[in-house]
């Protein structure tokens, strides 16, 4: 921790007066997170019971909500006194409890994962990760008590699409490759690890394609780590390559990859000195990863706020969506939105004509197995999850159409994932 408090001061005398502001917020928030008390996807991925279950929206909803249904999602609430994993489904337009849910979790949780083959849901905690197995209609059931995987740090983890690799970006600054068995999704062999280029892990992606893992690392920048799903060692000893942020004293916070390996995209602060919000959505052509790495024309793109936590590429491709948890001069959040070109190998962003509105300090975004609803979970509540739709007249626009709570507002909701 001292070491990035240094760096964090370095890059504040660097930088301009705003800068400083937002550095001085990133320190003031990984203080918290190391202690387990604040939410840790809130702002860096990126964490009493009365009323605990609403089955029934509170108010938000616009227009259609009676109609409005989903697949199964699950989240996690960390708020003290409510830390919990919840699973749900969306039934003309009410909030739907799974079987079991709410399930009780042992400590303070960072992040959530669900296996492709839908077999299996990985929970990332203070205490370990956990395993649960997903039953008829989502419902969950946990392994065991003891965690397959006793790494207190894991901040960002994911399933690789062969069901075979489980993959942990630690705060104690390494990247694991946990093998696990696609059929009972336990642990199988030796786990393989990486040293990463900081301890500042916000949040981890791997390629559709299972050819590159990518790491947001804070002020440390980004790096893409070439991996292969198919060897008992998919991970290399040293090979990887490192993409500073866009300007200095920036920090690197999120990352996703195009479905069909087009883009690769990383969510950075300070990247851009145009306008009171400085976040940046940045675009790659994934190929180039191979030879001289291009960034897409007209990359870095405004995000829309400050702190780009959270990036969605929708699985039809045609479009691209970023959150931002904080909002010069608001009190909440927001989303952008960005229209992706479908034929062609040199891509240009084209921004959406209108944002989404959010809770307070959005945390995650999921798209849902139907493909129709859009999912945020906001840590600061008010409320704790928006759902949207995808607007009938304007390609693209988000319509926030159902707002609920999750517990006793806020619940400080860190993660949401969507069964595939």
């Amino acid at each position: 921790m001292q070491d990035q408090d240094s760096a964090l001061n370095q890059a504040a005398a660097n930088t301009n007066a705003a800068a400083s502001i937002i550095i001085s917020i990133m320190r003031y928030l990984m203080k918290f997170i190391r202690k387990g008390i604040a939410v840790l996807a809130v702002t860096f991925l990126l964490a009493g019971c009365k009323n605990f279950w609403l089955t029934t929206s509170p108010g938000g909803c616009t227009t259609n909500c009676s109609t409005v249904s989903s697949g199964v999602f699950y989240l996690l609430n960390s708020n003290i006194g409510q830390v919990a994993l919840e699973g749900y489904s969306i039934v003309n337009g009410s909030l739907t409890a799974l079987a079991g849910s709410p399930y009780s979790l042992s400590s303070t949780p960072y992040a959530i994962a669900v296996a492709p083959n839908n077999r299996f849901l990985y929970v990332s905690t203070a205490s370990g990760i956990y395993l649960y197995t997903i039953g008829t209609s989502g419902a969950l059931t946990l392994s065991s008590t003891t965690p397959i995987i006793t790494d207190f740090a894991a901040y960002s983890i994911q399933v690789d699409a062969t069901n075979t690799w489980l993959v942990d970006a630690s705060e104690s600054g390494y990247l694991y490759a946990i093998p696990i068995n696609s059929s009972t999704g336990q642990t199988s062999g030796a786990v393989q690890q990486l040293s990463l280029a900081g301890i500042a892990s916000r949040h981890v992606a791997i390629s559709p394609d299972n050819t590159y893992i990518f790491v947001a690392l804070g002020i440390n920048g980004t790096e893409v780590i070439p991996f292969s799903a198919a060897s008992t060692n998919p991970l290399p000893t040293s090979v990887k390559t490192l993409i500073a942020t866009k300007n200095a004293g920036g920090a690197s916070l999120s990352v996703a990859v195009d479905p069909g390996n087009r883009l690769f995209y990383i969510g950075e602060t300070l990247g851009t000195s145009s306008s009171a919000n400085t976040g940046v959505l940045r675009a790659f052509s994934y190929a180039s990863l191979s030879s001289t790495l291009t960034e897409a024309t007209g990359s870095p793109y405004a995000s829309g706020g400050l702190t780009p936590v959270s990036i969605l590429p929708i699985a039809s491709g045609g479009y691209v969506y970023v959150a931002n948890s904080t909002v010069s001069n608001s009190t909440t959040g927001s989303i952008t939105g960005f229209a992706v070109p479908v034929n062609g190998s040199a891509y240009s962003l084209t921004q959406l004509n209108s944002s989404a509105s959010t809770g307070v300090s959005p945390a995650c975004l999921a798209e849902d197995s139907t493909g129709l609803v859009v999912l945020l979970v906001n840590s600061g509540g008010s409320p704790d999850l928006n759902v949207y739709t995808f607007d009938a007249n304007t390609p693209g626009n988000l319509d926030s159409v159902l707002t609920f709570a999750t517990g006793t507002d806020p619940v400080a909701a860190l993660a949401i994932a969507a069964a595939p």
